[in-house]
């Protein structure tokens, strides 16, 4: 492989801001911001903290250290009983979490990802509606029921990367599934909790890619897979802060 060749560009080390910030503090930037930005509303019930960390790619103890420091600064409150848990708080405090601004500060980091994504989904989709597996499409419908049938952000977010990394190993190519996994790992590392009910919309899409694929339609395949990611590009946190700086 060549210095600046494509493949290189989509190796190269990128999202320098936030590789300075150690796992804990990701976590409390992310769900912090997700707080900021109303994505998680105040007196909502977060995931268990297993599913917390497994979504964030980070160990339990963690993702539960951030929780108990969410709390002090007064973004989260931990409830006891039956009806408790680590919730939302009512009144979120804001400006507390001053990691978010590392995450704030690579809004350009994010849409060149973005961007690789865009390249490297249309044609993964392209390439698994002529050559997956039936028991590769057997699986992606069983994720997107899973997806249906999920009860928080961190159970979704768990089933939509091994949707996507599934989709990626039925093209039957694993270069192409390598690069692709390797532009996915680093966005989700700016993925943030999202409300289920636009989580849920973002299902309906995968469902209609399964369905181009069960049908070897390579053309809507990539034609599902663009719209898929430039939904993604108006709604991940960088659309939202810029959305809100408009208005």
């Amino acid at each position: 492989m060549t210095p600046g060749s494509p493949l290189t560009a989509l190796r190269a080390p990128a999202l320098a801001g936030i590789r300075r910030l150690n796992a804990l503090d990701t976590v409390r930037a992310r769900i912090a911001m997700a707080v900021d930005l109303g994505l998680l509303q105040p007196g909502e019930r977060l995931p268990p903290t297993g599913e917390i960390a497994r979504a964030l790619d980070v160990g339990e103890m963690t993702a539960r250290r951030a929780l108990v420091a969410l709390c002090e600064e007064g973004v989260l409150e931990r409830r006891r009983g039956r009806t408790g848990g680590t919730l939302v708080a009512p009144r979120p405090a804001g400006g507390r979490v001053r990691e978010i601004a590392a995450y704030q500060a690579a809004a350009g980091d994010v849409h060149r990802l973005i961007d690789q994504r865009l390249l490297l989904e249309c044609g993964t989709a392209h390439l698994a509606a002529s050559n997956a597996a039936r028991h590769q499409i057997g699986e992606l419908e069983v994720l997107v029921a899973r997806m249906d049938q999920a009860s928080d952000w961190a159970e979704f977010h768990t089933c939509d990367e091994r949707f996507h990394m599934t989709v990626a190993a039925a093209t039957g190519l694993p270069s192409a599934a390598e690069q692709y996994g390797l532009v996915l790992r680093e966005l989700y590392r700016y993925y943030l909790p999202y409300p289920l009910s636009h989580l849920r919309e973002s299902n309906c899409e995968h469902a209609e890619l399964v369905t181009a694929l069960a049908d070897r339609d390579p053309l809507k395949a990539a034609e599902v897979a663009r719209g898929h990611v430039e939904a993604l590009r108006r709604t991940m946190f960088v659309g939202l802060a810029e959305h809100g700086r408009d208005a």
